[in-house]
């Protein structure tokens, strides 16, 4: 993945650099020190100059502000509810309007194309959030037979985490956001007169929301002006994707495309609770009925180390897998990151060695994930 540096704020009026997305909130926090990577065609902050452990420990112990590249399409239609039980490989029938649900897309030979976040807006309404990667032309080649239209609502997503979220989003929108607004619920809510849709979803487990603006309708300055002057008070930051991605690893949240790819099935990754082989027709359903239900994909620590992408993982002296992410965890001190096996096995518990780029031949303890907070208690309660 490539770096860009920073693009002067002082000298930035258009949206788009090229055939790539700057963010509305660019001028909002670039600095000298700003390095921009690209997702889903869209400049993000990779780093933005700051202390990156102080803004871990502000994301785990108050709040974070992110500005993210998710990119959100929109399926809607008569057949908006067909094509999307035929697309994902879990059921959509059921989702109430108002409601989000994590969903895997599947290739035909049952590999996983993609995941994402699936909001339902309206009965024949939806939009599915992703990562990264060519989903308008999947969604496109696949729709033919149906009655749907895809379109891009133009959305640019921030993401607020953090034990003390709730209160700057109760705040935020004057008593609007209450309790009652549940894990994986979302809606329309009015920040300073602006209105935002709004989801309880993050990807840190920590509690959080996701704040999605509505095209040019929105004024994307004054929603960060806002949310700025009401995080002040309980030591809200804005921080870079770094300290966020430290911890993801640690809740065990996966980067499609890195970690997991089309090679892999849900089985393969750990998510098979995320398919539902009762619901008939979905693509690559008949691929998973026959695939090996092992598991590939896991944690591991390393006290000696700090895991990096393409570390080998031996057993043996001979390779057995290889890293897809790694960080230091300031929590666990210790190096943690992720291992793709290459084949299915019992490899948990397992002491193996990490062939490091960096330090050499350590040892490391393979992991089920999370790392903590296994029943993902942490964004379940608002405190």
């Amino acid at each position: 993945m490539n770096d860009y540096p920073a693009l002067n704020p002082a000298n930035i009026f258009a949206t788009y650099v090229g055939n790539k997305e700057l963010s509305p909130f660019h001028n909002c926090y670039a600095n000298e020190n700003t390095v921009l990577r690209l997702a889903a065609g869209r400049f993000y902050a990779h780093y933005n100059g700051e202390d990156v452990i102080s803004s871990y420990w502000a994301l785990r112990k108050k709040a974070a502000l992110f500005d993210v590249p998710e990119r959100p399409v929109e399926i809607a239609g008569p057949d908006a509810v067909a094509f999307l039980e035929y697309l994902v490989a879990r059921k959509i029938k059921d989702m109430e309007v108002g409601r989000g649900r994590y969903v895997l897309i599947c290739t035909h030979e049952g590999g996983i194309f993609m995941d994402g976040i699936l909001f339902r807006l309206a009965e024949n309404r939806f939009w599915l959030v992703h990562p990264d990667g060519d989903l308008d032309m999947w969604l496109l080649a696949h729709s033919r037979g149906f009655d749907v239209k895809v379109s891009d609502p133009k959305s640019r997503v921030l993401q607020l985490q953090g034990p003390k979220s709730f209160r700057i989003m109760q705040d935020a929108t004057r008593g609007a956001i209450t309790q009652n607004f549940g894990y994986f619920h979302s809606g329309l809510f009015n920040f300073d007169g602006q209105q935002v849709y709004v989801s309880r979803t993050g990807w840190t487990g920590e509690l959080g929301y996701e704040l999605y603006t509505l095209g040019e309708q929105t004024d994307c300055p004054r929603l960060w002006n806002h949310l700025m002057r009401k995080g002040e008070p309980y030591g809200m930051v804005f921080s870079s994707m770094q300290a966020m991605n430290i911890r993801r690893i640690e809740a065990g949240i996966f980067d499609s495309g890195s970690d997991f790819d089309s090679s892999m099935t849900p089985f393969e990754s750990g998510l098979e609770n995320f398919i539902d082989l009762g619901k008939k027709g979905f693509m690559g359903r008949d691929a998973l009925m026959v695939a090996n239900s092992g598991v590939r994909l896991f944690g591991l620590h390393c006290k000696d180390s700090t895991p990096q992408v393409g570390d080998l993982v031996l057993s043996d002296n001979a390779p057995v897998g290889k890293v897809t992410t790694g960080a230091f965890s300031p929590y666990l001190e210790c190096g943690i990151g992720y291992v793709r096996f290459d084949k299915p096995s019992d490899w948990s518990g397992k002491i193996l060695t990490l062939q490091s780029h960096k330090f050499g031949e350590v040892s490391c303890t393979i992991v089920d994930l999370p790392f903590y907070d296994q029943e993902k208690l942490l964004p379940r309660d608002p405190k």
